[in-house]
């Protein structure tokens, strides 16, 4: 079953994205955190690959992810997890190494479940209202929803998998 990516603006400086998925919560929140399955779908667009994808996942840790065009360029963000309630929250901080953004941004994402099927709300805070509405003009929102599509398939493995 296909979801829709929800994009709203809660506030002056966020952007909130909601998602549906068809796995057990405790999966999903694995995608998130496991390196192995989250290179699997946040690639990014087409051209580009996950290379590195490093995680410590405690209250303090570090993460570095860095994503490699086939041109040749890098992207990459460092970060810190402030907060871990498994399966329900992780909550980090966000710096990409080309600092777009003005600073770090946070990050939460939050996921709840009913009748077995958990909706993902993640949470982007930014350092200004021009940071939030530069993410939005340069279609972050595509990039969500195309990972988020391929995290579908990846899900649907684990699942059928038992």
């Amino acid at each position: 079953m296909t979801h829709r990516l929800e994009v709203t603006t809660p506030s002056a400086r966020e952007i909130a994205m909601t998602r549906v998925f068809d796995a057990p919560r405790d999966l999903v929140f694995d995608c998130w955190t496991i390196p192995a399955l989250l290179k699997r779908w946040m690639t990014g667009p087409d051209g580009w690959r996950f290379s590195v994808c490093d995680i410590d996942l405690r209250v303090g840790g570090n993460y570095r992810f860095v994503w490699q065009h086939v041109d040749g360029r890098d992207m990459g963000m460092t970060g810190t997890y402030r907060e871990i309630v498994r399966p329900e929250r992780l909550a980090s901080t966000e710096l990409f190494d080309m600092d777009w953004t003005d600073g770090e941004a946070h990050v939460t994402l939050v996921l709840t479940e009913r009748d077995g099927r958990p909706t993902s709300v993640t949470t982007v805070l930014y350092s200004s209202e021009k940071v939030r509405d530069g993410a939005i003009q340069v279609g972050m929102a595509d990039g969500v929803a195309a990972g988020y599509d391929r995290l579908d398939d990846v899900l649907a493995e684990r699942v059928a998998a038992g």
